[in-house]
């Protein structure tokens, strides 16, 4: 591999995770507008945007986290009335994740605020650019989860 490309690829790579953090300080803030934090803003839009109706562990792994790291969350979009916990028909084990009209609500006011965060932040990126971008970031996201399935794999 050639010196350019390996200081290409560490440049990118260094730019994808202050873009990401800074993009991430940016949604946070927006999400405190409608009193939710950055743990519970990402669970409740996903909860509705996922049919059907997601188990917890189908929105961990959507969110690429451990189940166990959205009980506290998922209690407190429960416990402001947001979220709502039914048992799964299919395994009774299992509750499944659905919006209350006050977390619907929340949820259209979020994106509302959201839309207009990109339209501010992506103002002077062209749609061929975002296309491109979006497809780099696709193969990369593909990529990865390969190279991750594998560590996991040769790990068991």
């Amino acid at each position: 591999m050639s010196t350019d490309l390996a200081k290409l690829r560490q440049t990118f790579t260094r730019t994808l995770i202050l873009t990401s953090r800074q993009w991430r300080r940016m949604a946070d803030r927006a999400a405190q507008t409608h009193g939710l934090s950055d743990a519970t803003a990402l669970p409740l839009i996903l909860i509705g945007h996922m049919a059907p109706p997601p188990t917890q562990t189908a929105l961990a792994e959507v969110m690429g986290v451990e189940c166990a790291s959205l009980v506290r969350p998922l209690d407190q979009l429960s416990a402001a009335d947001l979220v709502e916990r039914r048992e799964d028909p299919n395994d009774r084990r299992a509750k499944t994740l659905s919006l209350t009209p006050e977390g619907e609500a929340i949820v259209a006011e979020v994106e509302a605020t959201m839309a207009g965060l990109r339209q501010d932040v992506l103002e002077n990126v062209s749609a061929a650019d975002l296309k491109a971008a979006l497809r780099v970031l696709q193969a990369i996201q593909t990529h990865a989860a390969k190279l991750s399935d594998a560590e996991e794999t040769e790990a068991a």
